[in-house]
């Protein structure tokens, strides 16, 4: 039987792709991320507002790529001059105080004023899926498309100083791409509270009532640092819970001692769900930051976040020298084993792995 060269199974002419339409866009994304780019062509885009060039950026300042840093550490100077004009608001509170729904609503109220808010994250837990802000990026939902936002979720690790540092990175580049307002947020247990106080300058604590959290809440660590607490989730049945959970941590406020500035801790009730409080919120924290400025305390500490990071920075790169050094892990090996055999100290051991680093 004769084959036909005409069958349908045939290719037909009309069916080749045209020229223009050859690559798809995800072919074109790869190769413009190839594409080498200067610093001063990144660092002019992240000036305009472009948010593909400042998630790079980031992406290059969280990278322990030897070269993704160097090229971090020249995007990073070059934006240093068009950063520190923002407000800087940490957020905290244990999982379940509604911290998503807060800053999400807290989010809109800002770009509905005007406002250009972008909302980081300290989480050194993220590697683990707990608490993560990766999550709370899926939930954001009405924030996450809203043109004057920006979320970016914290960088897997275990090193809170990591983590915390390249946060800290992240906040100059978000600043000399625009964002008035800069948000931390930080998973609420642990030491992330301190790491975030270290680098905004208004901490705000969120708090829910009716649930033991009055009482079991009140740690001196936290509520010290705190320059706000914010009952959240008052709304329905939880309104009267919420106005007796202000009085109670208003009483507990009064016990501590006043701040440096003179300011006293508001305690304030929110719903985030309803939208209700919020505009207070920002305006307390507007008359914080006024207070502050006119007083000198908000440069003050400014400079006192500068000297603690640079401080923080230098102590975890000689930690990081310490353990990558190849002299230094051998013998660190020997001198473990002479401990554990009662033959040498800690603190002997010790001088002599510095020493021996100095030498390296």
């Amino acid at each position: 039987m004769a084959t036909n060269s005409k069958s349908n199974l045939s290719e037909k002419d009309g069916v080749l792709q045209p020229e223009t339409t050859s690559k798809t866009s995800a072919e074109k994304i790869k190769l413009n991320r190839r594409k080498k780019i200067d610093t001063k062509e990144f660092v002019a885009k992240i000036l305009d507002g472009d948010i593909t060039f400042l998630s790079r950026a980031i992406t290059l300042v969280e990278s322990t790529n030897k070269r993704h840093q160097q090229k971090a550490n020249e995007i990073l100077n070059a934006c240093l001059p068009y950063a520190n004009k923002s407000i800087r608001i940490g957020i905290t509170g244990v999982p379940g105080v509604g911290k998503s729904t807060f800053i999400e609503s807290f989010g809109k109220h800002l770009t509905s004023i005007g406002k250009k808010v972008a909302v980081l994250a300290v989480d050194p837990s993220s590697s683990v899926n707990r608490g993560s802000i990766l999550g709370d990026k899926t939930r954001m939902e009405q924030l996450v498309v809203d043109k004057d936002a920006f979320i970016r979720p914290s960088p897997s690790g275990t090193s809170l100083g990591g983590v915390a540092q390249k946060t800290r990175e992240s906040i100059i580049l978000c600043e000399a791409a625009g964002f008035d307002t800069i948000i931390i947020e930080t998973v609420g247990v642990g030491q992330s509270e301190t790491a975030v106080h270290s680098m905004v300058d208004f901490f705000l604590l969120l708090k829910l009532s009716g649930a033991g959290d009055e009482l079991q809440g009140i740690k001196r660590g936290i509520i010290e640092m705190a320059d706000a607490i914010v009952i959240n989730k008052a709304d329905g049945d939880n309104v009267k819970n919420a106005k007796i959970a202000k009085v109670e941590f208003n009483r507990a406020l009064h016990l501590y001692p006043p701040k440096e500035n003179g300011w006293q801790p508001k305690v304030l009730t929110a719903s985030a769900l309803k939208n209700s409080g919020i505009d207070a919120i920002y305006e307390m924290i507007l008359s914080y930051i006024d207070s502050a400025r006119t007083s000198g305390y908000f440069e003050k500490r400014r400079n006192n976040q500068n000297k603690h990071w640079l401080f923080s920075t230098i102590e975890q790169e000689l930690k990081r020298r310490f353990y990558d050094n190849t002299d230094v892990n051998d013998q660190l090996k020997k001198e473990i084993h002479e401990l554990n055999n009662g033959k040498t100290t800690p603190f002997f051991s010790a001088d002599k792995l510095l020493k021996l680093l100095n030498k390296s």
